[in-house]
């Protein structure tokens, strides 16, 4: 009877080793195939730019034309003789561009100028430009939007100036500086309070004095 008893603890135990053994080595397989998936995984992520690679450089943006409403810079030459407003409306009318009138150099002769005051005085004689600014819009354009001032010194060395109202003859070649703009819109101030739209409901420009009839310059 012992002899059975003996026995019978001795099978038990090593079914419960070998039952503790089987599940060790099932839970060891398992953590290595969670291990597996992990590395596969880790593998996939691994995928596209290699490490320390760059974007390539992308090539410069160059602008070949200019916009219609960029400002453009020029040097104008008035011969001898010429009358320097006749020749810049007559510039401004066949480029279709506004031109403002910046500095300029040369003499001039036998001036009419509008003085402050309203007063038209007519100087007689040659005069050195000591300053010339001002707009020569071409046609249509709204009345007194555009226009030269000058200021001139005599032989003597009195200064003169106000509003050219006459020919002003180039007694040397006169040069000017200035730049020329398209598509100036006429813009009355004060703005109204609700204004917030450079169109209108029908969706053209208000205003726009290159574009009267329908027909602008461009």
């Amino acid at each position: 009877m012992a002899a059975y008893n003996t026995t019978t603890i001795e099978g038990t135990e090593e079914a419960e080793l070998g039952h503790f053994v089987a599940t060790r080595a099932f839970q060891a397989q398992k953590h290595s195939d969670h291990d597996g998936e992990g590395a596969s995984y880790a593998a996939r992520r691994r995928r596209g730019r290699p490490p320390g690679s760059k974007n390539k450089p992308k090539p410069p943006v160059i602008v070949t034309r200019d916009s219609e409403n960029a400002l453009q810079s020029h040097v104008l030459e008035v011969s001898l003789g010429a009358d320097v407003m006749e020749s810049l409306s007559t510039y401004a009318c066949r480029r279709g561009r506004g031109v403002c009138v910046l500095s300029g150099t040369g003499t001039v002769a036998n001036v009419t100028l509008r003085q402050p005051a309203g007063s038209v005085l007519t100087f007689t004689g040659r005069f050195e430009i000591v300053s010339i600014t001002g707009t020569v819009l071409p046609p249509p354009a709204p009345p007194g939007s555009d226009g030269l001032s000058v200021y001139l010194a005599g032989a003597q060395g009195q200064v003169v100036g106000g509003i050219v109202v006459a020919p002003l003859v180039a007694w040397s070649d006169v040069v000017l500086v200035a730049t020329s703009f398209a598509k100036a819109m006429l813009e009355r101030l004060p703005l109204p309070f609700n204004h917030h739209h450079d169109r209108d409901q029908s969706g053209e420009e208000r205003n726009n004095p290159f574009s009267s009839g329908g027909s602008g310059t461009t």
